[in-house]
C-alpha cells in the first residue's frame, strides 16, 4: 500500500509558531508541527516557525524543502559557519554529519526528510567552540 499524503492540506491545519530558540521543544511547538510519514529510516516532517532552531547533525542527508516563506541555512564549513538563503519552492540537501541550524524572521513553511541525530541546543555562533567545552 503506498502512503499518500496532502501536504497542502496538513499545512493548513498547522499554525505559526513565532519566536522559535535553539531550546524550544517539541512540546511547546505543538500545532506547528507534524510527523507526515515515516519514509526510509526516517521521517517526513512539516512545520511552520519564525525565530532560530538548534544546530543539529543527522547520520544521513536532510532534505529541507521551503514550501512558503523563507528560511536561512547555516552549515558549518572548513572555515566556518556560512550561510544561504532558501526560498519558497527551493530545496537543499544537507549531508550526513553537517552542523547545520535554519532561522527566520518572517517564519517559514519547510517540508523535511530526515534521520534524527545530534542537537545542540544552545545559542552559540559556531558550534565547534561549543562542542570543545562540554567534551574539555
Amino acid at each position: 500500500m503506498p502512503t499518500i499524503v496532502d501536504v497542502t492540506a496538513e499545512a493548513d491545519k498547522l499554525t505559526m509558531f513565532r519566536g522559535k530558540t535553539p531550546k524550544t521543544t517539541r512540546a511547546e511547538r505543538k500545532g506547528s508541527t507534524a510527523d507526515l510519514a515515516r519514509y526510509r529510516d526516517g521521517l517526513l516532517l512539516l512545520g511552520k516557525s519564525s525565530g532560530k532552531g538548534h544546530w543539529e547533525t543527522h547520520p544521513a542527508d536532510e532534505l529541507v524543502w521551503v514550501l512558503e516563506g523563507s528560511t536561512v541555512l547555516d552549515i558549518v564549513e572548513e572555515d566556518g559557519p556560512r550561510s544561504y538563503t532558501i526560498g519558497a519552492g527551493m530545496l537543499v540537501i544537507v549531508p550526513p554529519g553537517i552542523w547545520h541550524r535554519f532561522h527566520s524572521a518572517d517564519g517559514a513553511t519547510t517540508m523535511s526528510v530526515v534521520v534524527p541525530g545530534e542537537n545542540i541546543d544552545a545559542d552559540v555562533d559556531d558550534p565547534r567552540s561549543h562542542l570543545r567545552t562540554i567534551r574539555n
